[in-house]
């Protein structure tokens, strides 16, 4: 046995040398159960034998029970923990990590013995430390893709493992796959996904009035306006501080109310609404072009409903809480892009107490009913930011999110995902994964109230995830959760009380910088053609002929279409 274990360390330290030759990340997840399991990824990566085409080799029993080599009626093999006492007992493979080095973990996994139980992929190291890799909600009779990911803060060796809470079940695994990338590899990706998912080529064909092509125009192009939502909270503040708005104003296109859309400050008072506030917010941001998120409707923790609203019995709770959905709803429908109808309801269950389990469900179908042609979002924290949470993985998230979709009228809901992100320090890996795994459901996903704690590192931390994020296809806004007041931010800030930027400010402006295209000129070649490849968004173009100085300047929406070319033909 120690003969092994040395082995198999060996062979983990020759194939962790080697991740410099992995250069495409794997963007795909299944959100299915299936009859049969796919290849593991990355053909299994750092781990021996994934697929159990070599029976048990390189496999052990972990911690105490039993496992066994299965074959499916398909002809495949899988590994069976069973005889299970505790929730780590299961299988393991011994992996030697690297620091520095981003890991994504895949696997498919079955149960047998219970209809649905949370299956979770961890690690074990050296100091007998557990560090959670991933989780899904496996089934009994079909195959669940796990996908998740991690970082460690050393080198050493780790034992893969799985485990569950229900002792009663088997679990079952098959190609199981931890594929290295250096630090390199993961940035050139994001380099990659970003011109190809947030970048257009556009081509400008000019010529004069006779239609002659014109050799050595000058096109020149401004940015107007990104396509990409990229905002930031606020407060009232904003309403009544010049200084405020100039340095809102001059960098985002999208918003969110700190607490002025909230249940608990537009009706203080039972029946006695106050919308004077969010009416002037709504009014300012869309006289600059800004975007507003409606938050939120409901929130399902007790903590955050009106004082008053606790003391009444339940026929006059179900009156006032459909009074505050018409209300909110009917006010600023097509006003805002987005509603957060139920804020944490992964977490909290205040609504699905007083009237049952499909509350959040039938709140979805009446916000739809009263504003059809806007976004309806869960919300949820620590779906990204914490593996541990095992109450918000992407799994519990998709699993409410089918529940309301199954409503009955619900069929045709225009849902989105909502993702808090309030992290502390994240792990990238681990994010990647949860946005791939709920990105398969093909609906836009936000990072709805983006920050990061106070620390050395905030600023640091705050770029990576948002580059993270940016990158991402699935990925169509984000919001900063910063909204400044004079009495300080929540968890951060990005400017101080006279509006100079502090790091994580520096941070979001180079990034919208980054993230921009302006100041681009160039000429038409010898066929009158110009082209360059921008960021979607609203430009301002300037075509000159040089030789008579005659001009033209239009507008342009450069968005994303199924050609990868934009052709524009003017005539000057």
């Amino acid at each position: 046995m120690v003969v092994e274990t040395i082995l198999l360390l060996l062979c983990s330290l020759l194939l962790a040398g080697n991740e410099i030759d992995a250069s495409v990340y794997d963007y795909s997840a299944s959100i299915e159960c299936l009859v049969k399991a796919q290849k593991p990824q990355y053909g299994g990566g750092l781990i021996l034998n994934p697929e159990f085409s070599d029976g048990l080799q390189g496999w052990a029993v972990f911690g105490h029970g039993s496992i066994k080599l299965r074959t499916s009626k398909q002809g495949n093999q899988f590994i069976v923990a069973y005889n299970r006492t505790k929730p780590q007992d299961s299988f393991s493979q011994k992996v030697y990590l690297k620091e520095g080095i981003f890991y994504t973990f895949s696997a498919w996994v079955q149960i047998e013995g219970g209809n649905e139980s949370m299956v979770v992929a961890a690690l074990k190291t050296s100091q007998d430390q557990n560090m959670v890799v991933g989780a899904v909600a496996a089934q009994c009779g079909c195959w669940s893709m796990l996908k998740g990911g991690l970082t460690v803060n050393f080198s050493g060796p780790t034992e893969l493992y799985f485990e569950s809470t229900n002792i009663a079940i088997e679990i079952w695994a098959d190609n199981i796959s931890l594929q290295p990338f250096s630090k390199d590899q993961w940035q050139y990706q994001r380099s990659v996904s970003i011109e190809k998912i947030r970048k257009r080529k556009i081509r400008f064909h000019v010529s004069d009035k006779e239609g002659k092509m014109i050799h050595n125009a000058t096109v020149s192009m401004e940015s107007l306006r990104p396509q990409f939502p990229l905002g930031c909270a606020t407060s009232e503040a904003i309403l009544r501080n010049k200084a405020y708005k100039d340095w809102f104003t001059s960098r985002f296109t999208a918003t969110t109310f700190d607490n002025e859309m909230k249940w608990y400050s537009t009706e203080s008072i039972l029946g006695k609404e106050n919308y004077s506030i969010p009416d002037a917010m709504v009014a300012f941001f869309k006289e600059h072009r800004i975007s507003v998120r409606g938050h939120n409707i409901f929130w399902d923790d007790p903590r955050f409903q009106p004082q008053w609203l606790k003391s009444l019995p339940p026929e006059e709770l179900k009156a006032a809480a459909l009074n505050r959905l018409n209300s909110v709803v009917s006010r600023y429908s097509g006003q805002v892009i987005a509603w957060d109808v139920m804020n944490e309801n992964l977490h909290f269950s205040y609504f699905e107490d007083k009237f049952g389990p499909y509350a959040s469900a039938y709140f979805f179908q009446r916000v739809q009913q009263l504003d059809p042609k806007t976004a309806l979002f869960m919300n949820e924290y620590n779906t990204l930011e914490q593996a541990k949470d095992l109450n918000s993985t992407p799994a519990m998230y998709l699993q409410k999110l089918r529940q309301i979709r199954s409503f009955p009228g619900n069929e045709g809901l225009l849902a989105a995902i909502g993702l808090e992100s309030h992290f502390s320090e994240p792990n990238i890996p681990y994010m990647r994964a949860c946005l791939d795994t709920l990105g398969a459901t093909q609906l836009p996903i936000w990072l709805t109230e983006l920050d990061v704690n106070r620390g050395p590192n905030q600023a640091r931390y705050l770029e990576e995830i948002m580059r993270e994020a940016y990158s991402h296809p699935s990925v169509q806004g984000i919001i900063v959760w910063a909204g400044w007041k004079p009495t300080g931010c929540s968890r951060m800030c990005l400017t101080d009380n006279s509006f100079k930027n502090l790091p994580t400010g520096d941070v979001v402006d180079n990034l919208i910088q980054e993230w921009s295209t302006t100041g681009l000129q160039g000429t038409t070649d010898i066929n009158g053609i110009y082209e360059h490849s921008v960021f979607r968004g609203e430009y301002l173009v300037s075509v000159t002929n040089t030789k008579n100085t005659t001009s033209l300047k239009q507008t342009i929406e450069v968005t994303r279409e199924c050609s990868e070319v934009l052709d524009v033909w003017i005539s000057i």
